[in-house]
């Protein structure tokens, strides 16, 4: 059984706190994709992208293209996404509930807040390395693992 199509490159999947599936993804060249999964669409890999091919030869974007599910949110120039988690806990109390993407190319931490089945970027924390995974300890702390070698593994609590 197939539950979607058309999806490039996945790096990451999760449920929501009231059951919705979301995806992230890289893209081509540009265009990397954080998909709000429904059962039996379609998200247009590889007829159309909002990035390019490697080669510089365009792919028409999903706006052209209505049959296909388009990202809730794309990125060019990308994030180059690693993983993602929905923060539950207290510790960073206003965060509860949004996106928590690694970002490899951004060297970031993307925070992103859902509003029903709509999604924005929320803020951008620059780490100042390729940050590979994301994820919530028991106490709420979030803990990120760089990537490559000599990576670190950073546990981050709010400030003071």
């Amino acid at each position: 059984q197939i539950w979607a199509l058309g999806l490039r490159n996945p790096l990451g999947i999760a449920f929501d706190a009231q059951g919705r599936l979301w995806e992230i993804e890289h893209g081509p060249a540009g265009g990397d994709e954080f998909n709000l999964i429904e059962r039996g669409s379609n998200y247009g890999w590889p007829v159309v992208s909002n990035g390019s091919h490697y080669d510089g030869r365009d792919i028409p974007d999903h706006d052209t293209r209505p049959e296909f599910n388009a990202p809730e949110i794309s990125w060019t120039p990308v994030i180059a996404p690693g993983d993602f988690i929905f923060y539950r806990g207290e510790m960073f109390a206003d965060w509860k509930g949004d996106a928590l993407i690694a970002g490899m190319g951004s060297k970031a931490l993307v925070r992103v807040e859902i509003d029903g089945n709509s999604a924005r970027e929320a803020a951008r924390y620059d780490m100042g390395e390729r940050i590979r995974e994301v994820e919530q300890g028991p106490d709420g702390a979030i803990w990120l693992l760089e990537d490559g070698g000599g990576a670190r593994l950073l546990k981050l609590t709010p400030a003071g």
